[in-house]
């Protein structure tokens, strides 16, 4: 079962009713209301310093100003496409707070001064509610809705740019990023639905930009209950686990699949982009697991390694022999029939390989396998034989060990 619980001192993108909202409950809010001064806005988004939530966390207001700034007609994208298997807070803002999206989408529209609109998702009840409220409040800014199949990589910018174009959602090389040469050959702002919604907040509300800019849609699970959690920017993790009896993990792994397993230490993290980088980890898209008590790291890493491995878009040779040489490597670390060069070879690749394919996908691997070393090496000392009853049978590529059902 999961939950949704707002720990905000007022409500702001979970409300008092988690119901699908209609339009007139979101115009009694503020929505759509008229944006006079583009660049006003734009300077209040970039005031509040509000940060993309799609996983890199970077500054909202220097992504639209790239756009903004770029010659030719431009396009705007709220991508709802998460390929994390642990996060379900976009799936969640398409379904029940769509309006929220799309003023967003408006507004990024009216501050880049582009023409065109897309919402790009795989989801079939995000899909539905998304059509519904473009019904309720048809826009002077043309918006199309584009599926794509549900995959890891299916969110990456330039994967979102490639099957708008009508090709797969598979990542492309970088540069152009979208925002030089995005849909259609036009600088492009690709925005997470998070993102949106929070702009179109603090259009509507800017008397609370610091609330709402700070604010952290958060999707907890583990062995117990899974949640949907609204929290205050800087909440430490000990206080999220405890909301769900997760309080007692011996690690965490942080960012969905992309942030690293945390082991003692975890408690005192705060959910910051900064200061988990720093502590060797990352935010990434506020996905958070909890392994329960019976659980081995070791396992919980084979298992996440495995499902990348799978989930690779197999276009990048680097990505391929990389992400199956540590996924290989780490189930026979946990059967006990690794050899002796097995930490060394698992090290050397965590350092060599981030930044080498053409999306995250090989970082997060490597970043798995290189905090699965720093974290728990007393725990893979363990593994030189068979025997280790929590990594039997690990590594299914399903990612269902991660996955959280839509609230």
């Amino acid at each position: 079962m999961t939950g949704v619980i707002s720990l905000l001192p007022e409500h702001v993108l979970i409300p008092p009713s988690t119901g699908a909202e209609d339009l007139s409950r979101y115009l009694a809010g503020g929505g759509y209301a008229p944006v006079p001064e583009p660049d006003r806005l734009l300077d209040l988004i970039g005031a509040a310093g509000l940060r993309g939530r799609g996983g890199a966390g970077f500054p909202a207001a220097v992504k639209l100003r790239a756009v903004r700034d770029a010659p030719g007609p431009h396009v705007v994208v709220a991508n709802g496409e998460e390929g994390e298997p642990g996060s379900v807070k976009d799936r969640w803002l398409l379904r029940h707070r769509p309006h929220a999206v799309l003023d967003g989408l408006r507004l990024a529209a009216a501050v880049t001064r582009a023409g065109r609109g897309c919402v790009y998702l795989s989801d079939d009840p995000a899909e539905q509610a998304v059509r519904r409220a473009l019904a309720e409040r048809p826009s002077d800014l043309p918006v199309d809705v584009v599926r794509t199949e549900h995959t890891y990589v299916a969110g990456e910018e330039t994967a979102v740019v490639r099957r708008i174009d009508g090709g797969p959602a598979l990542p492309t090389a970088k540069p152009p990023r979208p925002f030089e040469s995005g849909v259609g050959g036009a600088p492009t702002l690709v925005a997470n639905v998070e993102t949106l919604a929070r702009i179109a907040l603090i259009h509507a509300r800017p008397d609370a930009t610091d609330l709402v800019a700070g604010a952290q849609l958060v999707t907890l699970s583990g062995a117990g209950d899974a949640a949907l959690v609204e929290v205050p920017a800087g909440t430490h993790l000990k206080v999220l686990a405890d909301l769900r009896g997760y309080g007692r993990a011996e690690a965490v792994l942080l960012g969905g699949l992309f942030g690293g397993l945390y082991g003692e230490g975890w408690t005192d993290l705060p959910l910051d982009h900064d200061q988990m980088r720093a502590a060797g980890g990352a935010l990434g898209c506020g996905a958070l697991y909890f392994p329960g008590p019976e659980d081995c790291p070791v396992a919980v890493a084979v298992e996440a390694v495995a499902y990348l491995a799978a989930q690779s878009a197999r276009q990048c040779g680097v990505c391929v022999s990389g992400t199956g040489a540590l996924a290989d490597t780490l189930a026979a670390v946990a059967r006990g029939e690794a050899g002796d060069d097995a930490v060394a070879k698992l090290r050397r690749w965590s350092e060599q390989l981030p930044g080498r394919g053409a999306c995250g996908l090989l970082d997060a691997a490597a970043r798995i396998a290189g905090t699965l070393l720093t974290h728990f090496p007393d725990r893979i000392d363990t593994h030189h034989r068979p025997g280790c009853p929590a990594c039997a049978g690990a590594a299914p590529e399903d990612g269902r060990r991660f996955t959280v059902p839509v609230p």
